[in-house]
């Protein structure tokens, strides 16, 4: 379990805290409008935001000590952040070592992977030449290929047309469940939330104001979050 308790950083503009539990083998949305902290919050978890209290465990142990290297944590951005002077085997190859010096199991797990987010026929092209769902299923592969049970996703199907977007969420769906991952996933689309989340943190203004299942979305307790899925206060 990755687990935060008042987990809080301070900048000039917002003051964030956080206290939330995230299970493995569960996907939780990250849902609210744009500045809230969604994205500052998963740069918390994975190392790279400044924290100035609070705490951040996962399976008991903490995180805070460790560089972003040593968390058990990956990251997937909407920008996947693919080499395009590398094949696509290379760039899921780095994500293992970054020497691309890889072991014989190292070399299976990339088949495997590859083959289960169906780009095993695309590993010796260049990233360049595939389709923006083709690139993203480069990204997921290597944040699989890693096995790090926490994964952290930074809406990164927001720029697919929604039939593919939907189709890369059960992917997730089912991997999540296969790898028994522990997924935070950002969006800011409600539909994606209620596809494949296990649970609904809803943040506004550097807090989380209401979580819980997928009820959320159908009976929202307050204002903020009816406001923000555009729901009138008197509407039923």
């Amino acid at each position: 379990m990755l687990k935060l308790t008042d987990l809080c950083a301070r900048y000039p503009e917002q003051e964030l805290c956080f206290t939330l539990a995230a299970k493995a083998g569960e996907i939780t949305a990250l849902i609210g409008p744009s500045g809230a902290g969604k994205s500052t919050l998963l740069a918390m978890i994975g190392g790279f935001a400044a924290i100035d209290s609070g705490q951040l465990l996962h399976d008991g142990e903490t995180l805070l000590p460790l560089s972003p290297a040593h968390r058990p944590v990956t990251t997937l951005f909407q920008d996947n952040n693919l080499f395009w002077h590398m094949s696509v085997y290379q760039n899921i190859a780095i994500g293992l070592s970054p020497s691309l010096k890889l072991t014989a199991a190292q070399e299976a797990m990339i088949q495997q992977v590859a083959n289960q987010v169906g780009i095993d026929g695309l590993l010796e092209r260049s990233p360049s030449s595939l389709s923006g769902g083709q690139q993203q299923r480069v990204g997921l592969a290597r944040c699989l290929a890693r096995r790090q049970p926490v994964l952290l996703l930074d809406e990164p199907f927001s720029a697919l047309d929604p039939a593919l977007r939907f189709e890369l969420l059960d992917l997730l769906r089912s991997q999540t469940s296969q790898l028994q991952l522990t997924v935070l996933l950002v969006t800011h689309h409600p539909d994606e939330a209620a596809r494949v989340a296990d649970k609904i943190a809803f943040i506004h203004n550097g807090r989380i104001l209401e979580q819980g299942t997928k009820e959320l979305l159908t009976a929202p307790r307050t204002r903020e979050l009816k406001a923000y899925l555009g729901r009138g206060d008197n509407e039923e």
